[in-house]
């Protein structure tokens, strides 16, 4: 619902002629909230259609509306079992199923053991093969890697149509590359490109936090982890991940290998991370997390932007500038949320704020946004 009320012309307050809509729109809100009807307001309190804060009113409550009927009835798929040590990335499904946000399960050695039956030369698996190449530069990658990649995309593509799923959450390491020989994150940056959510180490609510993203701009997202300072800037820091972003986000992207597993698992099982580098431009920021202790969900969403600023490492990356990033670090800290975040190149934490927070009922710490 979203609350308009025409302005009165300061020339027209006769009888005849007067409306007192600036009046009339606190009754309005006053009745909707005694029947228990959520609603949004406008910039200004009074507003005619054809100004232009209105368009942009109606501009951000249409993606408010995107946002909330994408949630109710989402449905996410978690692939495998968690890395043992991130204890970061637990949820409860509980707690999201009572919002209408359902997670299908499957385990890992499933999606494998199908991968590992079908033959090189499947018209699916060599289609897949071709989508890879013209998606990403696989110069130096190996040929049965490539199909590996191709054949694990297939089965990924049958399980998440058979489940009409809109996100997916995987268990990207380390039994994949220790039983499977290769990376997925060239396959989940596809997803990603495509609009359908596909986040690392079975971080389902990073899921669910990039399909908000995603459903408020229109555009794909991915998930990163808040990784470095950058020098002595108080609001830089890297993003970073080894990493599985959207083309969107990566100009340059090309499949690679992911260092930092290959130092334990080798460096040969890892082919299918993507590297590239995020150029300058907008972005927002958002995580949603189960507090499975106070039975609530606990959010924070956020803007900035990317910068050029240089930075010298592999994998996915990409600075950005938050204005007051320390406070804003503490607050992440203070209050326990994972280490990774949704990002979008957009600025849409305003339409996250309201639905979270005015739809879903939910706790909203927006980052220098305004305390409506």
């Amino acid at each position: 619902i979203l609350v308009q009320a025409y302005p009165d012309d300061l020339t027209q307050l006769n009888v005849e002629r007067r409306r007192d809509a600036f009046c009339g729109k606190i009754s309005v809100c006053n009745d909707l909230r005694q029947y228990g009807f959520a609603y949004t307001l406008t910039e200004r309190h009074t507003v005619h259609p054809l100004h232009a804060s209105f368009k942009a009113d109606l501009a951000s409550f249409i993606g408010v509306c995107k946002v909330v009927k994408g949630l109710r009835g989402a449905r996410l798929g978690a692939v495998g079992a968690r890395p043992d040590a991130f204890k970061t990335v637990r949820f409860s499904e509980k707690l999201l199923e009572s919002y209408g946000i359902s997670i299908s399960t499957i385990d890992l050695s499933e999606i494998l053991g199908k991968a590992g039956r079908l033959a090189d030369n499947d018209r699916r698996v060599k289609d897949r093969l071709e989508e890879i190449g013209a998606y990403a530069t696989t110069t130096g990658v190996p040929a049965p890697s490539l199909v590996k990649m191709a054949k694990l995309a297939v089965v990924l593509s049958d399980w998440m149509a058979a489940n009409d799923l809109h996100a997916s959450a995987l268990q990207c390491w380390n039994s994949l590359q220790a039983n499977y020989g290769i990376n997925a994150c060239t396959i989940m940056s596809m997803m990603s490109e495509r609009l359908m959510p596909s986040a690392c180490e079975v971080d389902i609510t990073g899921a669910v936090s990039m399909l908000a993203l995603q459903l408020a701009s229109g555009t794909p997202s991915a998930l990163v982890d808040w990784n470095n300072n950058y020098g002595d800037d108080p609001n830089k820091c890297v993003f970073f991940h080894c990493g599985n972003w959207a083309k969107a986000f990566l100009p340059d992207i090309a499949v690679s290998t992911a260092p930092i597993l290959g130092t334990t698992l080798g460096e040969e099982n890892t082919y299918g991370a993507v590297a590239g580098r995020t150029p300058s431009g907008p972005v927002t920021f958002a995580r949603i997390s189960t507090d499975d202790v106070n039975g609530c969900i606990r959010t924070y969403v956020g803007e900035g932007r990317f910068t050029d600023d240089p930075i010298a490492t592999f994998g996915a990356k990409a600075v950005v500038e938050v204005a007051q990033l320390q406070k804003l670090m503490r607050y992440i800290c203070k209050n326990g949320f994972e280490h990774h975040v949704a990002m979008n190149a957009s600025h849409v934490a305003g339409v996250l704020a309201e639905a979270f927070q005015t739809y879903f009922g939910w706790d909203v710490y927006y980052h220098n946004g305004d305390e409506r």
